[in-house]
């Protein structure tokens, strides 16, 4: 009987640790996956941003890295969507080299779990290749200015929108301005 009870022990004390790890590791995940704010608007790069691995890991979080340099994607409905949603009028950013992206006058509510734009704010800022990854052919966005993977656009899906387009972004490798904080800046 003693045998017994020494193996349920020992199978509460793993439960217990994999439920500590299991925590730790979602509590992790919220700290590394909200997106930037800021309140005043980032200096625009007047050329081409080039830098090292290590210069962009000494910038970079450890999750923006994985998703901006490795052409990662966040998990869906984390920190940073949940600060997209609640978001006003405002500016988003390059979070690796500051220049404009996106504005929120062209945010749509698609509840797809990723930040997601009908347009770009600066189209010269912005480029599209074509992402054949994963047995899928997708558009991806990246910056023009830093060529940080932003995520993928999407067209013909019927969103009653100027450009029947959806961008669907990762919010951590994006930095959002109010516009009160950006109008401010520009005086």
């Amino acid at each position: 009987m003693s045998g017994i009870l020494s193996i349920m022990k020992l199978a509460i004390i793993a439960l217990m640790g994999s439920a500590f790890v299991a925590l730790a590791c979602t509590q992790q995940g919220e700290k590394t996956t909200k997106m930037e704010t800021s309140d005043k608007k980032p200096e625009a790069p007047t050329e081409k941003v080039v830098k090292t691995d290590e210069e962009w890991k000494k910038i970079l979080t450890p999750e923006q890295y994985r998703v901006a340099r490795q052409a990662g994607t966040e998990p869906a409905n984390n920190a940073s969507y949940k600060q997209y949603k609640a978001q006003g009028a405002g500016t988003y950013f390059c979070v690796g080299c500051g220049a404009e992206l996106f504005h929120s006058k062209t945010k749509i509510n698609v509840n797809c779990g990723w930040p997601a734009f009908y347009d770009a704010s600066k189209h010269k800022n912005v480029t599209t290749k074509v992402d054949n990854e994963h047995g899928m052919k997708r558009v991806e966005v990246t910056c023009a200015k830093c060529d940080a993977h932003l995520g993928h656009v999407f067209e013909g899906e019927g969103y009653k929108t100027p450009t029947d387009k959806r961008y669907c972004i990762n919010g951590i490798v994006l930095k959002f301005v109010p516009d009160k904080a950006v109008a401010k800046t520009e005086k």
